[in-house]
C-alpha cells in the first residue's frame, strides 16, 4: 500500500501552471517537522510535493507561503536524461487531497482548523453543513429499575419532526 498523509508549511507560493493539453498542475515543497529535535532545534524534513486538476487549483488559490497545509497521497518515483545525457531521477508526493491546517487566526477567512474546506482528486470543494447541536429534554418518566430512561416523544417533549437528524 502506498499512502502518505503529510502535515507542514508550505516553503513559497504555489504556482499554477498548465501542460500543452491544458491541465492544470502544480508543485510545491512543504517543510514538515520532525518529531524529535536536536540540540540546535527543531528540524524538518523539506518534502516535494505535486497536484494536479481541481486540487492544483485549490491549493494554489487558498494557500500560500508559511501556510500549513495536510495532504494526502502517494509516493511516486520518475526518471528522466538531462540536457547533459545523465539520468535524473525525482521522488515525489502526488496529492490526492488537500485541507486547512492550523489556528483561525492564521488561516483568516478563507478556512479553519476543523478543515473546513478541502479539495479532493474529484474537485469537491464544497463546505460541510453545519453541525446542529442537540440539547435533550429531561427524562417525562423516572427511570425503571435497570436504569433505562424512556425517551418516547410526547406532545410536551416535541415530536419526531423536531428531531436535529
Amino acid at each position: 500500500m502506498n499512502r502518505v498523509v503529510l502535515m507542514g508549511r508550505l516553503t513559497a507560493d504555489p504556482e499554477l501552471r498548465q501542460t500543452p493539453q491544458g491541465t492544470a498542475v502544480t508543485r510545491f515543497t512543504i517543510a514538515v517537522n520532525r518529531r524529535f529535535q536536536r540540540e540546535g532545534g527543531q528540524q524538518a524534513d523539506f518534502i516535494t510535493c505535486v497536484a494536479w486538476r481541481q486540487t492544483a487549483e485549490f491549493i494554489c488559490r487558498y494557500f500560500n507561503k508559511g501556510r500549513m497545509i495536510c495532504v494526502e497521497g502517494q509516493i511516486q518515483s520518475r526518471s528522466w536524461d538531462g540536457q547533459d545525457g545523465k539520468r535524473q531521477y525525482a521522488t515525489e508526493v502526488v496529492i490526492d487531497n488537500a485541507e486547512f491546517t492550523g489556528s483561525r487566526a492564521e488561516s483568516g477567512s478563507n478556512g479553519g482548523s476543523n478543515g473546513a474546506y478541502q479539495s479532493n482528486f474529484s474537485g469537491d470543494y464544497s463546505a460541510p453543513q453545519p453541525s446542529r447541536s442537540y440539547a435533550p429534554q429531561a427524562p417525562q418518566e423516572p427511570a425503571n429499575d435497570l436504569g433505562f430512561v424512556d425517551l418516547s416523544f410526547t406532545d410536551d417533549a416535541g415530536s419526531e419532526d423536531d428531531l436535529p437528524f
